[in-house]
């Protein structure tokens, strides 16, 4: 393996040179270190596309801390409506990066839904910080968790609709998941819409749904704004599960091999320092809240990045298991069994027809030897197996071994 930094050029040396908030790296230091090195990045300027999320903040504060110039690129985050607007960008290339969903970039490349191109995924950004929202309508009839839910919709007989905010999406897989583990199809017995995440609060303010899935802050805000109660965290699914990922397509991969490792050891430290304390956490609430990013006040982000939890109906606890960044490392790895479980759901839900090769896909798709060199760049601890094993909400155990048998075991699918 390349080391990512020269060894004329101590990685303390360039560390101390280009610390937190700093600068960056000097343009003489810079050449020294890329000195006749085949390690420079290709491409020194990358347009990141991210959604209003609270998991895109290890994407801008990348770049807001400057870490981007630590490793010779300049990251310009990009504001996205809508994920189906982040796929066309990715595919066609006025993105170079996303912060993304991960079962889009699988969706994607094997052509789900229309587009198809060859993708990759660099590294996972966060695990957990996803929740199932239902309306404050259906809590006061007694659905405030999956139970009553699906007791509710066996009394009262009519279209319940649920949003999800990409098909192929996690949100759709967990919002699924969820509701078949409560003995409802999601295929069958409801009605499942697509919404941007920014405008589920809206959405579910004038009645257009009964529930939906999204990442935070929108879970939050629906609370704050009194017109949603939290049913279950993502986290209760599937503890430490994947979530939003760094995308881009196999070609930019090809062409711009040193850029895509630097702009993934960036991310890396950024989501490092999010998770170093409180501190970093609230002025990432602070930053992010901003009318460029996610556009929301404060305290819509900064309790549950804490693991602060309300459900709206005046239950709080403390949830050790809420969004993560970085973790000691364990979020960032793109193991190839997280991607193939996105699969199984595709396949379970008749997205796919027939059974993918699960392992290839995801060895086609995952960029483990990329991410090993990031992590090395930014001394992230690199775990030793590239499949990893969970017990997810229903007690069915998921660890990549037999994927045609887990996708076609399910009692409800379709």
């Amino acid at each position: 393996m390349t080391d990512f930094l020269k060894p004329s050029l101590s990685r303390r040396a360039v560390l101390q040179t280009a610390a937190v908030g700093a600068i960056g790296i000097s343009p003489a230091l810079r050449a020294a270190v890329y000195a006749a090195g085949s390690d420079a990045p290709e491409k020194t300027e990358v347009k990141i596309g991210f959604i209003p999320l609270t998991d895109c903040a290890s994407v801008v504060m990348a770049a807001e801390l400057g870490l981007d110039k630590k490793y010779g690129v300049k990251i310009i985050p990009t504001k996205e409506s809508s994920w189906a607007g982040v796929r066309d960008k990715l595919v066609n290339g006025e993105l170079d990066f996303a912060h993304v969903l991960y079962g889009l970039i699988y969706g994607v490349h094997l052509g789900v839904g229309g587009a198809k191109k060859d993708m990759a995924v660099l590294m996972n950004l966060n695990h957990n910080g996803q929740a199932i929202t239902l309306s404050k309508k259906l809590a006061d009839k007694g659905a405030v968790d999956g139970a009553g839910l699906a007791k509710l919709m066996g009394l009262e007989k009519r279209e319940y609709t649920f949003a999800q905010t990409f098909p192929t999406g996690t949100h759709a897989m967990w919002l699924y998941y969820w509701l078949a583990a409560n003995g409802i199809n999601p295929m069958k017995d409801a009605k499942v819409i697509t919404v941007p995440p920014p405008q589920m609060v809206a959405n579910m303010r004038v009645g257009n749904m009964d529930g939906f899935c999204v990442g935070e802050p929108w879970n939050h805000r629906a609370i704050i704004d009194g017109i949603g109660v939290t049913a279950a965290t993502t986290q209760e699914i599937w503890k430490d599960h994947p979530e939003k990922v760094l995308g881009t397509t196999a070609d930019f991969v090809k062409k711009y091999p040193n850029t895509a490792r630097a702009v993934t050891a960036a991310i890396l430290e950024a989501g490092k320092w999010i998770d170093a304390g409180l501190q970093n956490k609230n002025k990432m609430a602070e930053t992010i809240a901003a009318k460029s990013y996610v556009n929301t006040s404060v305290d819509a982000i900064n309790q549950r990045i804490l693991g602060r939890y309300q459900n709206g109906m005046g239950k709080t606890w403390d949830d050790p298991n809420h969004m993560k960044f970085f973790n000691d490392g364990a979020v960032n790895f793109p193991y190839l069994s997280d991607g193939m479980w996105f699969l199984t759901q595709h396949k379970r839900w008749g997205l796919l027809k027939e059974h993918p090769d699960y392992l290839a896909v995801a060895k086609q798709i995952n960029q483990i030897d990329i991410y090993k060199q990031a992590a090395t760049a930014s001394k992230t601890p690199i775990p030793k197996d590239v499949m990893r094993t969970s017990k997810l909400i229903d007690g069915v155990v998921w660890d990549g071994k037999d994927p045609k048998k887990y996708a076609d075991g399910f009692k409800v699918k379709v």
